[in-house]
């Protein structure tokens, strides 16, 4: 891991961070500029789905101009820009457009250090990296829940968002300076994304690249912190820690999905496995949505712990790329993965809304559950007619 691969790693952690903090500010926004749940689920599925919309032709950039000025120009003008724009926000309208902008801004990153996993390191190692990757950056997660909510409480949410325009600036510039694009080999063929729709065995991986990452991304995103207030009464401080154990579950995940890689003889029915298990947690929470704090935490932490396939998914439909195809071909499947989230979050605010007034204060909850537990499980069907491959 090269000076480059770490502050990739930092500015995934900002990307992280960015698609999670909504949660914890959810009370201050509805209070302050009358931003509802419904509005922030329309802003966080924006951000989502401008971060896949950009991956294509990110694809065709980090194949083309390389990783280096791809990821650090992004990440100075959206995430910079965008995060200021949100600490001068005074309508839900204005979170959303700063969400849009934050988006463009952290879509390139992990693809950048995807790109470079692929093309220096050997193909036996990309799970290991990817998931550490993951990991590393899912610290994010954790910023993004008490001490997000800390930080708000102590120096208002403003001041936190001007800072975190500061960094972001910060870590562009330094993206710029030390990352190392990779040597191109010389008569290589020029890869197209009609190439990559040919390859018929990434089709069934996709379906579940869109679903298994939508139940706890959309969940630790934003639907804890409303779930929790209105269900189980929890203040801002109680929602950072809940949101701090998701995350922490959705790290360790990360990396004990990616170790378990390297051990297990089959790398489609350990994602199959995972994928279950989340699905069975989905389901508790659906029919068992007020039992109690403890019961409900822990079905959020297995969503976010067994929930966390995504870098053996990548490996898996990484196995499948040649080496002109690994620009494109890792970030169409990173689209499917956020393009996923961002549906399902946009379809998330209309069911919430429908199920308003409720019989009872979890019913607008249940019918969000059961939305992404309907996803997971069409995605994880489609999933099992997939090829088994090892590098």
């Amino acid at each position: 891991m090269n000076a480059g691969i770490l502050l990739l790693g930092l500015a995934y952690v900002l990307s992280q961070f960015f698609r999670a903090f909504l949660a914890v500010l959810s009370e201050i926004l509805e209070a302050d500029i009358g931003a509802t749940p419904d509005d922030l689920a329309f802003a966080s599925g924006v951000w989502f789905l401008v971060f896949a919309a950009c991956q294509i032709p990110i694809g065709a950039a980090l194949d083309s101009i390389g990783p280096r000025r791809t990821a650090g120009w992004l990440l100075l003008i959206g995430g910079g820009g965008g995060a200021a724009v949100f600490a001068l926000a005074t309508s839900p309208l204005h979170i959303t457009i700063a969400m849009a902008l934050i988006g463009v801004g952290c879509a390139p990153v992990l693809m950048a250090s995807y790109y470079i996993f692929a093309r220096v390191y050997p193909p036996a190692q990309f799970a290991v990296l990817a998931s550490v990757m993951v990991g590393l950056g899912s610290l994010g997660n954790l910023v993004a829940s008490y001490p997000m909510a800390l930080a708000a409480e102590l120096m208002g949410w403003r001041n936190a968002l001007w800072g975190l325009s500061a960094f972001c600036a910060l870590v562009a510039f330094g993206t710029l300076a030390v990352v190392n694009d990779p040597a191109k080999v010389d008569g290589e063929e020029r890869g197209s994304l009609a190439q990559l729709l040919r390859i018929r065995a990434l089709w069934f991986i996709f379906p579940l690249m869109g679903a298994s990452y939508a139940f706890p991304g959309a969940v630790r995103g934003l639907w804890i912190g409303p779930y929790m207030a209105d269900v189980f009464q929890a203040n801002t401080q109680i929602i950072g820690q809940a949101s701090l154990l998701m995350g922490l579950a959705m790290v360790l995940g990360a990396l004990a999905y990616g170790f378990a890689d390297k051990t297990s003889p089959s790398r489609k029915w350990l994602i199959a496995v995972g994928s279950g298990i989340t699905l069975a947690a989905g389901v508790v929470l659906v029919i068992l949505p007020a039992s109690g704090v403890t019961l409900s935490l822990i079905c959020l932490c297995a969503v976010g712990f067994f929930g966390a396939t995504y870098p053996v998914i990548m490996a898996h439909g990484r196995s499948f790329l040649p080496p002109h195809l690994i620009g494109r071909g890792v970030t169409m499947l990173n689209l499917f993965s956020i393009g996923g989230v961002g549906i399902a979050q946009f379809f998330s605010g209309r069911v919430y809304r429908a199920a308003l007034p409720g019989d009872t204060l979890a019913a607008p909850y249940v019918a969000v559950f059961l939305l992404f537990s309907i996803v997971l499980a069409v995605g994880f069907a489609i999933y099992l007619f997939s090829r088994d491959y090892a590098d």
